[in-house]
């Protein structure tokens, strides 16, 4: 986990965000929650987040790139907040027939 990447399910009991990169990028996110409109988001590049283990253990785990937009991402859902949430107040939801013209994979600098 720490290089950004999810390669096994992750299990965050009660997480918080408890710090977070000055560093943001803006990439194009969909949801479940309305899964026919894409729109641009600016997360952090990494995150700290606090979360009880299957055992009770508090413990924080740091997350970069996609992994971190990932978990703030479902974060978010835990206060009610949905990604259009987070857009800019002239962000525009784009159906997804038109994102899929111009839409890319999530794209992070290796290493980083």
């Amino acid at each position: 986990m720490p290089d950004g990447t999810l390669d096994e399910a992750v299990v965050l009991l009660n997480p918080r965000v408890v710090g977070e990169s000055v560093d943001h990028d803006e990439q194009y996110e969909g949801c479940l929650s309305f899964f026919d409109v894409r729109g641009l988001v600016s997360r952090p590049l990494l995150v700290e987040v606090e979360y009880a283990t299957i055992d009770g253990e508090r413990t924080v785990t740091t997350f970069r790139d996609a992994a971190a937009r990932l978990v703030t991402h479902e974060v978010d859902h835990l206060s009610g907040l949905l990604y259009a949430d987070r857009m800019p107040t002239d962000g525009r939801l784009i159906p997804v027939e038109e994102y899929d013209d111009r839409g890319q994979p999530w794209r992070y600098p290796a290493g980083s």
